[in-house]
């Protein structure tokens, strides 16, 4: 069968959904409960779903938005399945977050974010443009402003986010991040690993990374 993607309401998930969830994090290095799941369903507005033959192979909590009038796809929570197929679920989930968007703000430009631990999940913004931060790229004044309204929007305090860094200091706990790990780890590249050497995972340390997804990439999706 093939890989089927789709996205609901976050009201609309049953505990057996959260509960698949959670069994499918449970033996990763981010082991997400059903009961962190659970709030996200209260956070977020979206879930999208990847599933192969009735498995559940990737989730992500998210949000079509506007952020200061800009329209934005806010990534709150997001696991891919360790297995064979993890690129290819990825991509189908990234595809179906770029339908939704463009049926919400046709023929706008739209920023995506999310939090990551590790340069595996920056897959997800590799078809954007302009992405923040990225190796050998001094970030602007805007771009910094935007770190810190995402970082506003994930609820993170000013005192934990370093803007220049694109860095937030965790408090010991589990972060909300994008976990995803990648099938082809050498291909990715020492100056990108280099983005998140300063990160104490074990306390909870993330980077807040965005790109663009352009109307005129988007209109493909519609």
């Amino acid at each position: 069968m093939a890989l089927e993607v789709d996205t609901k309401d976050c009201i609309a998930l049953s505990d057996a959904e959260i509960s698949e969830m959670a069994d499918m994090c449970a033996d990763t290095p981010v082991p997400y409960e059903a009961g962190l799941l659970s709030k996200q369903t209260e956070e977020w507005v979206l879930c999208c779903q990847a599933t192969d033959n009735g498995q559940l192979k990737g989730f992500a909590f998210y949000t079509l938005e506007r952020i200061g009038g800009t329209p934005a796809i806010i990534i709150g929570l997001a696991a891919v399945r360790r297995d064979s197929r993890r690129d290819s679920v990825l991509k189908g989930m990234v595809t179906d977050l770029m339908h939704r968007a463009v049926m919400a703000f046709p023929d706008e430009d739209v920023i995506v974010g999310g939090r990551m631990q590790a340069p595996d999940a920056f897959e997800v913004l590799k078809s954007f443009e302009d992405i923040v931060p990225r190796p050998d790229h001094k970030a602007s004044g805007e771009e910094r402003a935007w770190g810190r309204r995402f970082a506003k929007r994930f609820g993170i305090s000013p005192l934990r986010y370093a803007d220049r860094a694109f860095s937030t200091t965790g408090d010991g706990s589990l972060p909300c991040i994008i976990d995803h790990e990648s099938s082809k780890p050498e291909e990715i590249s020492d100056d990108l690993k280099a983005l998140f050497s300063e990160l104490d995972v074990a306390n909870g340390d993330v980077l807040i990374g965005f790109g663009w997804a352009m109307s005129e990439d988007l209109a493909k999706f519609a």
